[in-house]
């Protein structure tokens, strides 16, 4: 029995270590399989490094993504973490670029000279 209750403590700390790291991992990588294999042609990824673009085609183990209107870049499946939907990650709204109808008072043209810097 003494030699039970000296086991018992390193077992308690592997079930610990197996429900906090091993399983949640086990998950998150069942997920990027998932999304890996879920890709078809058109859609919107983003790659590991930042990089998005398009699935232009596919193999079994790479991918060949339009990266701009006639770059093609062919990448391993595994880089793929993402893929954004109708070509927008859901979540909030990106800030829409306001267009400026005066010049700020900062901006001078050029040839134009502040007295400020004589």
């Amino acid at each position: 029995m003494q030699d039970l209750a000296n086991f018992l403590p390193l077992v308690l700390i592997a079930l610990v270590f197996w429900l906090l790291i091993v399983r949640p991992q086990r998950r998150r990588q069942q997920a990027l399989a998932a999304t890996q294999a879920s890709l078809g042609l058109g859609s919107e990824v983003m790659l590991g490094s930042g990089i998005f673009g398009r699935v232009a085609s596919l193999d079994d183990e790479t991918i060949q993504l339009e990266v701009a209107p006639g770059t093609i870049v062919k990448v391993s499946r595994q880089a793929i973490v993402k893929v954004l939907d109708d070509g927008h990650e859901k979540g909030p709204a990106a800030p829409q670029p306001t267009e400026r109808t005066e010049p700020a008072n900062d901006v001078h043209e050029v040839g134009d000279q502040d007295d400020r810097h004589q």
